[in-house]
């Protein structure tokens, strides 16, 4: 197979829950056991940093790779989903996994892992760390798909874990509160090993806190510092936050990581990971910012973001998943503003049918579109020099129109 055979392969033969959702998640971990046995359990050969939480891991993790990159070491990054490129999940010191990589690791172990029923999911968690564990990489920075007791990843043994924050996304997988939901994300703890908690949310502080005492692992919420960072969003200071936290701890059990590490590293972790689609300015006439934020918590911080904006006129292109709390996140969002939705062009992604339905109970003005890109190329129609046009929503969403 070719490379395009290859990920059609991946895509249309195993399960994604990035493509159609609930039914692809699987409640055990047993596959990946048995798959990184196959391989010779590859994750044992390097060292780790495991990253989990509802909003924010992805920016942790890619500043976490940045700055270990700034201090020299070869470093490993698994994150997901991509937004163009399936090898954007597996990357060292920025650099995407080969084609000629993703081909032959699919070629050669593919019947195994038929044999197995391995998920979408699992196959790019085993390539990850087989790849990692081929090119001697000096730490990984992993972070999980969803939730974390549960996540494919969570067979690794890493120097610290990371629990960005908690808030609700994927209910009808990992609970309808805020507690069920930690205690799935709690799942990456490990014992003896520090955990920095990157968010002090009465709601979860006692879980976090009895897990940890259970697990013997030292346990220590993110506190303030004051470093700026190449990635755009108020809510990038609270990842700055946790991530310069998670960097002290790594300091503290041997890890030669100096300041001005830390300052480079955020400085350019657009330029050393290559991350997109966080507040992301891909037009500046009219001005047009794309923001991969999909639920509540996430949205409040987008809409924050808006309202320190100046601009005449607000137009919104919006397109989200089955999943979403749909009625709490279109009821912060800014009334004034022109709606454009659409379904992002996955399974899973909600009919403009069923979303209109949404907009037109809270009395917003919105226009529906067959597809992303009709709805964007109508919202720059609209819109002169002076306005605004905000994409978001949707990870999937983004993806289409970055």
């Amino acid at each position: 197979m070719n490379y395009k055979q290859t990920i059609d392969y991946l895509f249309k033969k195993l399960p994604s829950y990035q493509n159609i959702g609930k039914s692809a998640y699987k409640k055990d971990i047993g596959n990946i056991k048995i798959a990184s046995e196959k391989l010779g359990n590859p994750h044992l050969n390097f060292k780790s940093v495991h990253v989990a939480g509802t909003n924010g891991k992805g920016s942790v993790s890619h500043m976490i790779a940045s700055i270990m990159q700034e201090a020299g070491y070869k470093v490993g990054l698994y994150t997901s989903p991509h937004l163009k490129d399936f090898r954007e999940r597996i990357k060292i010191n920025g650099k995407k996994i080969s084609k000629r990589e993703v081909i032959e690791f699919i070629a050669d172990n593919k019947k195994k892992f038929e044999d197995l029923e391995l998920s979408f999911f699992e196959m790019t968690v085993a390539l990850s760390f087989y790849y990692f564990n081929k090119m001697n990489v000096d730490i990984a920075i992993i972070e999980t798909g969803l939730g974390g007791r549960l996540d494919s990843t969570n067979i690794i043994s890493p120097e610290i874990s990371i629990i960005t924050n908690i808030s609700l996304d994927h209910t009808n997988l990992l609970g309808n509160s805020i507690q069920k939901i930690a205690k799935e994300k709690a799942g990456i703890i490990k014992s003896k090993t520090p955990v920095i908690i990157g968010d002090k949310d009465i709601k979860t502080v006692k879980i976090f806190n009895e897990i940890a005492e259970l697990k013997n692992a030292k346990i220590s919420y993110a506190k303030q510092h004051y470093y700026r960072t190449d990635l755009k969003g108020i809510y990038q200071k609270m990842n700055v936050n946790t991530c310069v936290s998670a960097i002290h701890e790594l300091k503290n059990i041997g890890w030669e990581i100096s300041k001005k590490n830390i300052e480079d590293g955020l400085l350019n972790c657009i330029k050393n990971t290559e991350l997109r689609g966080r507040w992301e300015i891909i037009s500046k006439v009219p001005l047009t910012i794309c923001d991969t934020a999909h639920n509540l918590d996430a949205m409040k911080y987008v809409v924050k973001q808006i309202n320190q904006q100046k601009y005449l006129k607000l137009h919104f292109v919006f397109g989200t998943s089955e999943d979403k709390d749909l009625v709490k996140i279109i009821k912060i969002l800014p009334k004034e503003a022109i709606y454009y939705i659409c379904k992002p062009n996955v399974e899973r992604g909600l009919d403009t049918d069923v979303l209109s339905k949404y907009f037109t109970d809270m009395n917003m003005k919105f226009h529906s579109y067959e597809n992303s890109i009709v709805a964007l190329k109508t919202a720059k129609k609209n819109a002169n020099k002076k306005d605004l046009i905000i994409i978001s929503g949707s990870t999937f969403l983004v993806a289409e129109l970055i």
